[in-house]
């Protein structure tokens, strides 16, 4: 399915993850690719969120977490002591699974990340927040209201807001925890086509169980799945036509034709 040349964006070797003693994903080794969509599959409680969350750190948030193994972001370990977490997280920014506005404008959501990372001028912070609404595919909805709180517009505007707001920071890396599960048909669909568009500009790793939108939208998938001490490991990665059609492990077959436990 690939033609072009593949850049390695992100690369996890033996990554470990616990919570306290619970080892929460175990030895996940895997390349993340380039302007590229990878989707993150498996049964629910096998890791992939923790597995997501670790690509920027955010799981340094939760009390008691440790890490083992590396993850390199252009080759560069981002759990090195020498890392700055704040720009590791501009570098990878996130979606979540809810839409999650702040309690402000349409512009000031958008406008809130530049502002944090020092653009004051009005005029710039108005070019960004038109070119990154462009980019979520909100513009020509939300244009003429950009005062109107951001907690006003539907389910589906909100997600494509936040995605606004995370492209504002101009993020090389884009993860996305079940973007669309909280959403209705026509709502996910439009998220869908923006991940496929976003890819152009973005590396995007998405969290999924749908498995028709993993088919959909993705060009690697990774199927994960939970050992017998509960921790989620890597069962197989591929080029998601391969994962879907001509699977090289038995126990990803079973899921995916949902013959699974």
């Amino acid at each position: 399915m690939q033609t072009q040349t593949l850049t390695r964006k992100i690369e996890t070797e033996n990554l470990s993850v616990f919570y306290g003693s619970f080892k929460a994903i175990s030895d996940v080794s895997v390349e993340i690719y380039e302007n590229n969509v990878t989707a993150l599959i498996g049964p629910s409680g096998c890791g992939k969120s923790t597995f997501l969350r670790s690509l920027n750190r955010l799981n340094d948030l939760v009390p008691k977490t440790a890490v083992a193994g590396k993850v390199l972001l252009d080759d560069t370990d981002i759990y090195a002591p020498s890392q700055d977490v704040v720009d590791i997280r501009r570098r990878v920014g996130i979606v979540f699974q809810r839409p999650n506005p702040f309690p402000m404008s349409i512009f000031d959501n958008v406008a809130y990340g530049p502002r944090l990372y020092g653009i004051k001028k009005k005029s710039v912070l108005a070019e960004i927040v038109e070119e990154s609404l462009r980019g979520a595919a909100l513009w020509d909805e939300v244009k003429d209201k950009l005062d109107k709180s951001g907690l006003a517009l539907s389910g589906g505007q909100q997600q494509r807001l936040c995605i606004a707001r995370t492209i504002a920071i101009e993020p090389e890396v884009i993860l996305m925890d079940e973007p669309a599960s909280a959403l209705d048909p026509i709502a996910t669909l439009r998220i869908e086509e923006l991940i496929r568009k976003l890819r152009e500009r973005f590396t995007i790793v998405i969290v999924t169980h749908n498995m028709q939108q993993a088919a959909r939208v993705s060009d690697y998938t990774a199927f994960f799945n939970m050992g017998d001490d509960r921790a989620g490991y890597l069962v197989e990665f591929d080029e998601t036509d391969r994962i879907f059609t001509n699977p090289q492990q038995k126990l990803t077959e079973e899921y995916i034709t949902g013959r699974f436990g």
